[in-house]
């Protein structure tokens, strides 16, 4: 095997191995942060605006990523050291838990931090794995390594779902989500690890350019159009009026216990990972607008559907429905909008774009907290937020009318969580990676 060859298989296996130990993260730690805050004692708008006002601080500081990334010359330095600041973050978040208190500013700080450090390695990530991973590799060694990330999402997941439930019945609750952020940390510095161990093309680096603002639409031209990108983020906003307060419905009126609402979340990542290369196949033959706007009519009844029944097994077939209609818009999206850009581009691209989706979360989620606390936030509240919500979806539909059409990408994008992942306990109990 030639030195290159070896090289190559290196890289692979390094980053199939982040992928994974970044998964383990998020379902030991970053899924049931809404859920800490409630644990803690705080209300259900606090947790909402935790699981979304975070994102926005985190959000404007990956704007330096460009610039950084540019005076490092080099895309895994700036990866790697944000991604152990990323998970460093857990560990305020256990000595919280075995205080047995947080106040809501500090949480604050904490997620803000976690977030600005996590979205700062997605856009150089994204530029940087392009260029190690060649063209006619692409297609099967990202579908086995989204397969191998998803098997250990759902584990830790699970397992993570199975010690809280243990630890509510026995009064350690903090003890177990202190626990959990231990492990979470742990993950991501072997996350970290693992992408100091790839190699980089010097020359990538110093082709990148931080691209300004007003150079941004002539970047889009070609891609899925403005109108895509207006729906995407006028979608995020509408979601976000119910979907950070999921987590408080469910585990507060539903009444549902650690173990079944993990269930549901594991439900949602196996009707996406089940769905995805239906997608592809179905990408080749009608588009991707078809896909985006069959799922963009799919999450409209989606909040008030949560209304009909309490019963779990209605609800785990509606999380099934959930987990489709999502993947169908975030895999077209990504034909739509990010096919067409150059990779010179697309860290300060996806620069923007998360700060403007970050901008459309926060602001979906501060009118649901402020309709949730208007109406009382008791049970009560919940239908009206919900309905409110399907609304806002309904009134959205139209800007897809004259949406333009990618074709389906040859060589899938490898985007890492353009959707933030802590809307696992969002969009309905839908998760997000």
């Amino acid at each position: 095997m030639t030195p290159r060859a070896e090289t190559l298989r290196s890289d692979l296996r390094q980053m199939t191995a982040d992928g994974v130990f970044f998964s383990v993260m998020v379902g030991l730690g970053e899924a049931y942060v809404p859920a800490f805050a409630l644990a803690l004692g705080q209300g259900a708008a606090a947790a909402g605006l935790l699981a979304t006002l975070p994102l926005l601080a985190g959000a404007c500081f990956q704007l330096i990523t460009p610039v950084a990334v540019r005076r490092l010359r080099s895309y895994r330095r700036w990866v790697v050291a944000c991604a152990c600041l990323q998970g460093l973050c857990f560990l305020p978040l256990a000595a919280s838990a075995l205080a047995a208190r947080g106040p809501l500013a500090w949480l604050l700080a904490v997620a803000s931090a976690y977030w600005g450090f996590g979205m700062a390695t997605s856009p150089a990530w994204n530029a940087w794995v392009t260029t190690l991973v060649p063209a006619k590799l692409r297609v099967r060694f990202f579908a086995r390594r989204s397969r191998s990330a998803q098997a250990a999402l759902l584990c830790s997941l699970l397992a993570s779902g199975a010690l809280l439930e243990l630890a509510r019945h026995r009064g350690r609750e903090l003890v177990a989500f202190a626990s959990l952020f231990v492990l979470a940390a742990c993950a991501r510095l072997l996350s970290a690890r693992c992408l100091a161990r790839q190699s980089e093309d010097p020359r990538a680096a110093e082709a990148h350019r931080a691209l300004p603002l007003r150079s941004l639409p002539a970047s889009l031209r070609g891609t899925g159009g403005v109108r895509v990108l207006a729906y995407l983020l006028s979608m995020q906003l509408a979601a976000q009026i119910a979907a950070p307060y999921f987590t408080p419905y469910m585990l507060g009126p539903l009444g549902l216990g650690y173990e079944r609402f993990t269930a549901l979340i594991a439900a949602s990542f196996l009707a996406r990972i089940a769905i995805l290369p239906a997608l592809g196949r179905l990408a080749q033959h009608r588009g991707s607008r078809f896909i985006l706007i069959a799922g963009a009519v799919g999450i409209v009844p989606l909040p008030p559907l949560w209304l009909v029944s309490h019963q779990f097994g209605y609800l785990l077939a509606l999380q099934l429905v959930s987990g489709c209609a999502w993947a169908a818009i975030e895999y077209a999206s990504l034909l739509s909008f990010f096919e067409g850009i150059e990779e010179r581009d697309r860290a300060s691209v996806l620069s923007y774009f998360n700060l403007a989706n970050a901008a459309a979360v926060a602001t979906g989620s501060l009118l649901g907290g402020a309709l949730l606390r208007g109406l009382g936030a008791g049970e009560s509240a919940y239908p009206r937020l919900f309905v409110a919500s399907a609304l806002a979806r309904l009134a959205i539909l139209p800007l897809l009318g004259r949406a333009g059409a990618a074709r389906a990408a040859s060589t899938p994008l490898p985007l890492r969580a353009l959707a933030p992942a802590s809307e696992v306990a969002q969009r309905e109990g839908a998760a997000a990676r």
